[in-house]
């Protein structure tokens, strides 16, 4: 193992809390002082299910999938596992390609989490918050990050991606993630430009609207273009960004969706969104 790997197995999870931490105050200082819109519910309890809703999804991934995604990594490179040990591509080829393709997988993979029922039922727990901001992009039930992570070392194995491709990659989606369901007015002409290569708040804000074609829009996370490669973009909000209903119509109940016990049983109750 060369020593680029040996310093990120040693390093990686400080090297993420340190971006996380980083992208999580950036983005908090934005929507204090370049807000796109009102808020509807107080942050502290919101953000309080917020948070902890991602920390039970850590805490149950390391419980039934000790390894994750960078142990993955690491058993195909020892096991010879994937595409890619069969390839005698440069490095910084696999990584980009890796790059590229786990992302295209993340896109099916929440287009598939809109159409399915049973992943519905989970995913729904995201699109129930009532307000948009940085928060939002921690909000999936505990299971749904479960399903979440088998899928993606699913698609590890299956590429063989190498180590330093899914490293990058993890502190991108969460980066990106972060800042593009964050609570912040971009210029309009930067936001058209930077939409062209990445997702951007308002691009993604479309995808949280109470509309459900709009709602069933818009699934990219990072690279903006597959949307547009397969017919699912939407370009602007029936109504204005400031404006727009977040959330699920028949789920407007702001108590509710702020409660941490209301959202680890909604996928279980029977209720029509």
């Amino acid at each position: 193992m060369n020593t680029l790997n040996t310093f990120v197995l040693n390093n990686e999870a400080l090297i993420r809390i340190l971006f996380f931490v980083s992208i999580i105050f950036i983005m908090f200082l934005l929507e204090v002082f370049i807000p796109q819109r009102k808020l509807r519910i107080k942050k502290q309890k919101r953000w309080f299910s917020n948070f902890l809703l991602v920390f039970l999804g850590s805490f149950l991934v390391k419980l039934f999938l000790p390894f994750a995604a960078i142990g993955a990594a690491l058993l195909a490179y020892k096991n010879n596992i994937g595409l890619f040990s069969y390839l005698e591509l440069p490095l910084f080829v696999e990584i980009l390609i890796s790059i590229v393709l786990l992302d295209l997988i993340i896109y099916f993979q929440h287009r598939y989490f809109h159409k399915s029922s049973f992943f519905w039922k989970f995913h729904k727990v995201h699109h129930s918050d009532m307000d948009y901001d940085l928060s939002t992009a921690l909000r999936f039930h505990p299971i749904e990050i479960l399903f979440s992570m088998i899928i993606k070392i699913a698609a590890i194995f299956i590429l063989g991606a190498p180590l330093l491709a899914v490293f990058i990659f993890e502190i991108i989606l969460s980066t990106l993630a972060v800042f593009n369901h964050s609570n912040i007015r971009l210029n309009k002409s930067f936001d058209k430009y930077l939409r062209l290569l990445i997702v951007t708040p308002d691009m993604h804000r479309i995808h949280h609207s109470v509309y459900k074609n709009e709602r069933n829009s818009n699934y990219g996370f990072n690279i903006s273009f597959w949307d547009k490669l397969f017919n699912s973009y939407t370009s602007k909000p029936k109504d204005e960004y400031q404006s727009m209903t977040i959330g699920l119509d028949k789920l407007q109940d702001k108590k509710r969706m702020s409660n941490i016990l209301s959202l680890l049983s909604l996928p279980f109750l029977k209720q029509k969104e």
